[in-house]
């Protein structure tokens, strides 16, 4: 059974002014995702690929079509799948483990097991000697590590990641990019990752889907091998990039201050 599962799902949104009129975000999407994939979503800016992670993580509720989980329709959030976002999403006020021990609460983990749960999460991510310090002293890169750190403590079965690391330096960047790949061939997490650069999405995934401009359909797909190599400059890779970028649709976009895959041309 498909552990994530999107059928024939059409998404659009209305005004309150107009409900008779409707902007489509995504028309007739179907998707299968197993479990234990690391697949990354890509296309033009606006095409739907956040919208699709928020189908997923129960945040929306399709137009028309289902989102389902296990089998079984998606109705709301659920601590089964975790969601890494753009932004920061620490509390400021509290320090990195008991951001971490606060999503246990509310897992109703017993309080005497919290502290030694959040502890190892920290240290699979490589924050143990952060654990005491505030967001606010912490590196962007730090930030987003935390945020990973509380899915693996709450033993989330899907991490659901909206272009994490983009607001990082490239160096940085790379480094989370293959950390994440090493914690998911370990955890065996299911992992759906939306990100505007064909470069990241060929280092990271075992799967690569292109979705066309708005409104969004699936217009390719690419499975990769998971034990390959991921280098840039290897030829197998590049040739895959040059295919992608030769099927990757020109966005409308005119602001030249944002990443967007078009950029990739």
């Amino acid at each position: 059974m498909n552990q994530l599962h999107l059928d024939r799902v059409y998404k659009a949104y209305y005004t309150s002014r107009k409900m008779d009129e409707a902007r489509v975000v995504l028309e007739d999407v179907s998707l299968e995702i197993e479990e234990g994939e690391f697949v990354c979503l890509i296309g033009p800016s606006g095409c739907g690929k956040t919208t699709v992670l928020n189908l997923l993580a129960g945040f929306e509720k399709p137009t028309k079509g289902a989102a389902c989980f296990k089998g079984e329709t998606i109705r709301g959030p659920s601590r089964e799948r975790g969601v890494v976002f753009q932004e920061y999403s620490l509390f400021p006020w509290m320090s990195t483990i008991d951001n971490i021990k606060l999503a246990l609460e509310c897992k109703k983990v017993p309080e005497k097991e919290r502290e030694a749960i959040a502890m190892d999460a920290l240290k699979t991510v490589g924050l143990q000697d952060y654990y005491d310090y505030r967001p606010n002293t912490l590196s962007g890169g730090m930030k987003q590590r935390a945020a990973i750190a509380r899915l693996l403590a709450m033993d989330s079965d899907v991490f659901l990641m909206d272009e994490p690391f983009s607001a990082l330096d490239e160096q940085t960047r790379r480094k989370l990019d293959e950390d994440l790949v090493e914690l998911w061939k370990n955890q065996k997490k299911t992992i759906v990752f939306v990100t505007h650069s064909i470069d990241e999405a060929i280092l990271v995934s075992s799967r690569i889907i292109l979705f066309s401009k708005t409104p969004g359909k699936i217009i390719g797909e690419w499975k990769l091998d998971e034990g390959r190599d991921r280098s840039p400059l290897l030829p197998e890779n590049v040739q895959l990039k040059n295919e992608i970028i030769t099927q990757m649709p020109k966005c409308d976009c005119e602001d030249s201050s944002h990443e967007c895959c078009c950029k990739n041309r």
